[in-house]
């Protein structure tokens, strides 16, 4: 029997004053869209230690998590594949920002971020997390 399953996943929403860090995709799926940093999780490691290397990989910086914001698990979200992502707040260690061959990041003030349109589920999930800035409730993918 063969078995096809989803594919865990992190995206992490780094927040420095009224900014966070975007970035702008390098690669397809959503090549040259806007996104949250983020991707997946290694075999043998947690979606924390995940996060904190995605971070550093996407936009060279170190980060502290702070919560969890949701859990998104749409079938639908991710054009490729089946993606479960667990999605993290952090604030940064350091500031300056790294291109890499997967994303050019940059910082954008947080009223802005609602006129972009942004890859993948990030809009709905950017706009979670306006929600959980103002009560800390956690939130998921499905309808409760």
């Amino acid at each position: 029997m063969k078995y096809v399953n989803p594919a865990p996943t992190v995206d992490i929403i780094i927040v420095h004053e009224d900014k966070v860090c975007l970035i702008k995709r390098k690669i397809e799926p959503y090549k040259g869209y806007i996104a949250i940093p983020g991707g997946y999780v290694d075999y043998g490691d947690t979606v924390e230690k995940t996060a904190i290397k995605e971070a550093k990989e996407e936009t060279g910086l170190d980060v502290e998590l702070q919560e969890i914001i949701g859990v998104y698990s749409d079938p639908e979200r991710n054009p490729k594949k089946h993606l479960i992502t667990t999605v993290f707040v952090a604030k940064p260690k350091s500031f300056e920002l790294k291109d890499n061959e997967e994303a050019e990041p940059f910082w954008e003030e947080i009223s802005n971020v609602k006129s972009l349109n942004l890859a993948f589920d990030h809009n709905k999930i950017f706009n979670d997390f306006i929600k959980w800035r103002k009560n800390k409730k956690t939130f998921w993918s499905g309808k409760r």
